[in-house]
């Protein structure tokens, strides 16, 4: 028996779906495997999945089961295939239904005892879904409001592979999550920040800086320590023009994909405001890795990047 579960893969900013091909395969011999790419946490997540499906009371397959993702060019990492894995072998193993799987992307990391865990990337995920025409996303709880920031997609949130199991079987009475992304924009927006009126004199720095934020210049500061340079610049994204919506979604996708959107708040909606240390490596600052990531750079964008003195 051949089951497909839906799930997906961030590239960049961007995310791409992938097909998780499950496959049932009778006769003496037993075990699980997980093909295309996948790395050292995907592989692990076997072991994780077999426990939490003991652990709530469903049979492990008790024959040899296949796991293909495709594309198999593209490399799988991260924790977040647990639950869409575990489904597709419930369902493979006839303990669930397989019949609503194809309708939905499906997301979230296991714990041993079937409660989900948060995943990074979710709203690159959210807008992929909806471009590729699912019906909706299962989703931890805690990612839930982020993936309904997008318009045209239903959002189920989950605490626990019985609750993906109930309603991909029909059962319970899980509604979509519902978010307000206009109020929750203007409430963001209106939070408070450090403010450019409360630097007393500095006026020739305070006319200089007025004059990069409007014309979004480059600026140079030079003065010995403790003269106010990195107050001033902590303090411009203050006098920057307000986040437009596109601006916003284009900042917590980036976000998003780092896992460092803000807690509590599914939307950045202030210009990011980004001082790192002079000691930062060049892959932390330009982003990328073996993993790619975005850097220091890119999670300036739209807002200020400050960068210290290096030393001599």
């Amino acid at each position: 028996m051949l089951v497909k579960v839906f799930g997906s893969a961030v590239q960049g900013v961007d995310a791409i779906t992938i097909t998780m091909e499950v496959d049932a395969q009778p006769g003496s011999q037993t075990g699980y495997f997980i093909v295309g790419l996948p790395d050292s946490a995907v592989k692990e997540s076997m072991d994780r999945i077999i426990s939490a499906i003991r652990n709530n009371g469903f049979e492990r397959p008790r024959h040899k089961v296949l796991v293909n993702m495709a594309p198999a060019d593209i490399r799988k990492a991260g924790s977040a295939y647990d639950l869409p894995i575990a489904l597709g072998m419930l369902a493979v193993s006839g303990q669930m239904r397989a019949g609503r799987l194809v309708d939905f992307m499906i997301m979230g990391e296991l714990s041993l005892d079937g409660s989900l865990k948060a995943v990074k990337g979710v709203l690159p995920m959210a807008l992929q879904a909806r471009a590729a025409g699912f019906c909706g996303m299962i989703l931890p709880q805690q990612n839930a409001e982020e993936g309904a920031l997008v318009d045209g997609l239903e959002v189920y949130a989950v605490t626990h592979i019985r609750e993906a199991v109930a309603f991909l079987n029909g059962e319970g009475n899980l509604r979509p999550a519902s978010v307000d992304a206009g109020k929750m924009f203007a409430a963001a927006q209106e939070a408070a920040m450090l403010d450019f009126s409360e630097v007393k004199g500095q006026e020739h720095v305070k006319r200089a800086l007025e004059i990069a934020a409007a014309g979004g210049h480059n600026m140079l500061l030079v003065g010995p320590p403790g003269s106010g340079k990195t107050m001033l610049a902590k303090r411009l994204p203050g006098i920057l023009p307000p986040l437009t919506p596109a601006e916003a979604l284009e900042t917590t996708k980036i976000y998003s994909v780092a896992g460092k959107l803000p807690r509590g708040s599914p939307l950045v909606a202030q210009r990011p405001f980004r001082a790192p240390h002079h000691t930062i490596s060049d892959t932390a600052l330009v982003g990328g890795g073996s993993q790619p990531q975005p850097g220091e750079i890119s999670l300036a964008h739209n807002g200020v990047l400050f960068l210290d003195e290096l030393p001599e």
